[in-house]
C-alpha cells in the first residue's frame, strides 16, 4: 500500500497507557511503513511536569515506524487545541491524517483499515471521516463496515477535503440546530450529544470532538465504522482528564483485517437501528446505575489518596 497517512498521536501525562499504546501501534501491519508524530502537550501545573517529562523520555526512544517526530509544546494547550493545531498541521502537509490519543489500544489490523479506507473513499465528498472504535453491539449480523451518522473519537482518520469543513465556534454550530435536527444528532434522544454541545458553550467541557461530529452532521457527512471494533479504550480508570470510570465501553479488539467495505454511499438503517438499542439500554438498570456510580466514588477516593 502506497502513501500511507501520517499518524498523529497525542499525549500528555500518562506514561504507561501511552507505552501501552505505542506497543499495540508497533504490532500494525502497516507500522513499519507509517510515519509516526507525537505530539506532547505542556504540562498544566507543576504536579504534573515529572509525568508529561516521563512520557517525553518515553516517545524519544520509539522505533519501529518509518519515522518518528516529537513535537514538544512549552504551553499547556489542552486536548482540544493540541489535537486541532496537530490535526491542522498535519493535514495541509499530507492531506490526510490518521488519530490516536495516548490510551488507545489498536489491532494489528488498524492502520491497514484506515489507510485502506482513505484511499478508497478519497474522492467521496459525503464521506467525511473514518472511525475504529464501535459499541459491542447486540447484533452480530451487521456488515463488516457500515456508513453512520456519529464520528467516533477514539481512533479516527480524515481528509483535507474534510477537514477544511470543521468548525470550532460552538455559536455558529448551535445556530443551525432546530428540534428535529437536535433529535437526528442525538440518536433520537438515546445519547447527550446535544448536552454536550451546550456544556461547551457554558465552558463545562472542552470537547474537540463534539464540535467536529457536528461539522460533519450539518454537512450531510457520513463517517464509515466497523461493526467489530479496532481500537479498546484503557483511559476509563480515573487517570483521564477527560473520561469517566466506566466499563460501559469496553469492546474486544477485533483479530482479522478488514475485507469488505460498502459501496453505496448511505447511512445504514439496521446499524443504525443497532446502535440506538446500545445507546438507549447501555446504562442498564437503576439497581445497575447505583452499583456504577458506587464504584466510580471508590476508584476516585484511591487514585486521589
Amino acid at each position: 500500500m502506497q502513501n500511507l497517512a501520517p499518524i498523529a498521536l497525542f499525549v500528555y501525562n500518562r506514561p504507561d497507557h501511552t507505552r501501552r499504546t505505542l506497543n499495540y501501534l508497533q504490532k500494525n501491519v502497516l507500522a513499519e511503513e507509517s510515519r509516526l508524530f507525537i505530539f506532547s502537550d505542556g504540562a498544566k501545573t507543576d504536579a504534573d511536569q515529572a509525568k508529561v517529562e516521563q512520557v517525553r523520555q518515553l516517545a524519544k526512544e520509539v522505533t519501529g515506524f518509518k519515522s518518528v517526530k516529537v513535537v514538544n509544546s512549552k504551553q499547556n494547550k489542552g486536548l482540544a487545541n493540541s489535537i486541532i493545531d496537530g490535526v491542522s498541521q498535519l493535514i495541509k502537509e499530507y492531506g490526510k491524517v490518521i488519530v490516536f490519543e495516548d490510551d488507545l489500544l489498536s489491532s494489528p489490523y488498524t492502520l491497514e483499515y484506515f489507510n485502506e479506507a482513505l484511499t478508497r473513499y478519497a474522492a467521496e465528498e459525503k464521506v467525511m471521516h473514518i472511525g475504529a472504535y464501535m459499541f459491542d453491539l447486540d447484533d452480530k449480523n451487521l456488515p463488516e463496515t457500515f456508513f453512520y451518522r456519529i464520528a467516533t473519537s477514539w481512533g479516527w482518520a480524515t481528509w483535507a477535503r474534510a477537514w477544511k469543513d470543521f468548525e470550532p465556534d460552538i455559536d455558529k454550530l448551535t445556530h443551525q440546530f432546530d428540534k428535529q435536527k437536535i433529535h437526528q444528532f442525538s440518536i433520537d434522544g438515546t445519547m447527550n450529544f446535544w448536552k454536550q454541545m451546550q456544556e461547551f458553550k457554558t465552558g463545562k467541557n472542552n470537547s474537540w470532538a463534539i464540535r467536529w461530529y457536528a461539522s460533519i452532521f450539518l454537512n450531510g457527512g457520513l463517517t464509515l465504522n466497523p461493526s467489530h471494533s479496532l481500537v479498546h479504550n484503557i483511559g476509563h480508570d480515573g487517570t483521564g482528564v477527560h473520561s469517566n470510570i466506566e466499563n460501559t465501553y469496553q469492546v474486544k479488539i477485533a483479530q482479522k483485517p478488514v475485507k469488505q467495505f460498502p459501496t453505496i454511499i448511505k447511512e445504514d438503517e439496521q446499524a443504525h437501528q443497532a446502535i440506538r438499542s446500545f445507546l438507549k439500554n447501555r446504562k442498564g438498570s437503576l439497581m445497575k446505575r447505583g452499583i456504577v456510580f458506587i464504584k466510580q466514588l471508590r476508584v476516585r477516593y484511591f487514585i486521589k489518596k
